[in-house]
Formats: C-alpha cells, sequence, structure tokens
C-alpha cells in the first residue's frame, strides 16, 4: 500500500468522524522527531501464514489461541499482546496506538519485540510521554497521514486492520483472524462505527489480494467499499 492510493480512503475516514488533517501531521511530526528507520526486512512474512489478533473477548477461546499458536507469526492489536502472551503465545509485533496499555509496548521493546507505534490527532501527549521511554530500535514508526522521515503508512485505520495492512505490506501468503467481534455489544457508539470501518477495510484488502478472510463471511455483500480504490 502506498499513500497515493491509501489518501482517498484516509479523506473518507476524516470526513465521516471529523477529524482534522492537522492534528494527525502534528502528532505524526512529533513521532516522527522520536523515531528511528525501522528495518522492516526484521517482520518479513514473505510465505507465511499471518495470525491478525483483535482485542475482543473472543480471543481468550481455546479455538481462537489455537489458531493464534498455528500460525506462523502473530501480530496483535493492542491489548491482544497481554491476552496472548498469557496464554504462553509469542508475539512477533505489536501495533498500537498506545491508548491501552503502553506498558506493554515499552516491555516488548526492551525484550526485542518490534511495536508498531501509530500517531494520530488523538495521542500525542501518549507519544510524548511512552515513546521516549521504548527500546527505540524495535519501534516501527507509522501515520494514517502522508508517511514523513522514518514515520511510515502501509494503510489501515484501527490497530486491528492495520495489523493486517501491514502483514499485507510485508508479504504474507495468508491472514488469518483471530479475536475479531466485529459485532460487539458492549462497544460504544464511536468504537462501533470504528469496527465498521475496520470491516469495510478488510473487505478492500481481501479484494486487494485476492484472498477472502473467515471474519468477513456472511458480511460481505452488505460491506460497500465502492468508493474505495480498485
Amino acid at each position: 500500500m502506498n499513500y497515493q492510493t491509501w489518501r482517498p480512503v484516509y479523506e473518507l475516514i476524516l470526513d465521516d468522524f471529523g477529524f482534522a488533517r492537522s492534528a494527525d501531521e502534528r502528532a505524526r511530526d512529533a513521532l516522527a522527531d522520536l523515531a528511528r528507520p525501522f528495518d522492516l526486512d526484521r517482520l518479513d512474512a514473505t510465505g507465511l501464514t499471518v495470525a491478525v489478533a483483535g482485542a475482543g473477548p473472543s480471543l481468550t477461546d481455546a479455538d481462537q489461541l489455537d489458531r493464534a499458536r498455528d500460525a506462523d507469526a502473530v501480530f496483535a492489536a493492542s491489548t491482544a499482546a497481554d491476552d496472548l502472551r498469557d496464554a504462553g503465545i509469542a508475539v512477533d509485533c505489536m501495533v498500537t496506538d498506545l491508548d491501552k496499555n503502553p506498558a506493554t509496548a515499552r516491555e516488548l521493546t526492551r525484550d526485542g519485540i518490534p511495536v508498531a507505534a501509530h500517531a494520530h490527532g488523538d495521542n500525542l501527549a501518549a507519544l510524548r510521554e511512552w515513546v521516549p521511554r521504548f527500546d527505540l530500535d524495535h519501534v516501527l514508526a507509522t501515520t494514517q497521514a502522508r508517511p514523513v522521515g522514518p514515520v511510515r503508512n502501509f494503510g489501515g485505520f484501527t490497530d486491528g486492520d492495520r495489523a493486517a495492512f501491514l502483514a499485507d505490506h510485508l508479504s504474507a501468503d495468508r491472514l488469518v483472524f483471530v479475536g475479531w467481534d466485529l459485532d460487539d455489544p458492549d462497544v460504544d457508539a464511536t468504537k462501533a462505527k470504528k469496527l465498521r470501518w475496520a470491516e469495510r477495510l478488510l473487505r478492500w484488502l481481501e479484494l486487494r489480494r485476492g484472498e477472502e478472510f473467515d471474519v468477513l463471511d456472511g458480511r460481505r455483500g452488505e460491506i460497500d467499499v465502492s468508493e474505495f480504490p480498485g
């Protein structure tokens, strides 16, 4: 995914949520000042099955954990990293905007595990507080705005779908989804709206990959990606 392809979708997201591009760019620039270049070859997923772990309540179900355990690599969104590690499942990359468990991200970087730390308009303070406390050799800096310096953009909006877009960029052969609860009744209205966007973005990604994700089974016909680039 390059930024020119991603930009029209990003602009749809900005319009739908009323987000300010300038706020995203301000956070991105702050992260660029903190971060270092990251060697993506460390996360090369060519030929691998990557489990993309969402932070939904189903993640701790035995069948979900088994699917994560059977994958070649695991990319975990936010607090999914904690649940997986509690179950004895290694995480190969954590994808986070630092809104829930930044201490886990710090611990992972200090253990040499890559963390994709994301900048957006609402987390400038968290970036400034936490990123300097990470081992920066293991931080992959990301943005949903135009990438600058060491800050990359692989596509995606929520932690979970960004993990999927990252795995795609890294040439994963197959993506499996665990802990994804797209109809979670316990989330607030904003989170529910973000889940709808995650659903749309995954549909777009599977079309681009020529792959069907089981997390979207029974839902595809109702997902509108007609405004997205081909």
